[in-house]
């Protein structure tokens, strides 16, 4: 079976989103990167929350919409108890722990990438987060959607895999340590 991958942009003050999930701060700053280019493929299947699912995407309108700048296709499986419209290839959970299963089955040996910190949180909370990759963004955004919010969690250690740099970012690959 394949790996749980956070995969996030962050600006350099923790925000992965602006105020109210805002991602258009991110258009600025999209272009080449090499590491995300390299695991798109490896990508078996999304592991999402109903936010992530329903918000905003930076490229919304352009022939570069959805995940990973429209780069990768394939099933999604949505975190939610407020399921939305079906549509093709998505697939609605009520929990976590039965996501992450159905997620895995899907992507076989590929990874399940997670987008969303909310989902984040509880795949790092039932212990079925595996990795996690920023791609750290030069700007402070003052406010909005944190990377991880875990008021009164415990602490957790990681290990960091690789740092690589592209263009606009760097990108930041870490283990989480059981």
């Amino acid at each position: 079976m394949g790996k749980v991958l956070y995969s996030a942009a962050m600006s350099l003050d923790g925000f992965i989103a602006g105020p109210g999930g805002d991602a258009q701060w991110m258009t600025g700053y999209l272009g080449p990167n090499p590491e995300i280019d390299d695991l798109v493929p490896g990508i078996g299947a999304l592991l999402v929350g109903r936010r992530t699912y329903g918000g905003d995407d930076p490229n919304r309108g352009t022939e570069h919409e959805g995940a990973f700048g429209g780069t990768w296709h394939g099933p999604q499986f949505v975190v939610t108890h407020r399921p939305a419209q079906p549509a093709p290839g998505v697939t609605f959970v009520g929990d976590v722990v039965s996501a992450v299963a159905a997620a895995k089955e899907a992507a076989g040996d590929k990874y399940v990438t997670v987008l969303g910190a909310e989902v984040a949180r509880g795949c790092l909370d039932a212990g079925l987060l595996d990795e996690i990759l920023v791609a750290i963004v030069p700007v402070l955004l003052g406010d909005g959607v944190r990377l991880f919010e875990r008021p009164g969690g415990d602490h957790v250690r990681l290990e960091r895999l690789k740092l690589t740099e592209a263009p606009t970012m760097s990108n930041l690959w870490l283990r989480v340590v059981r």
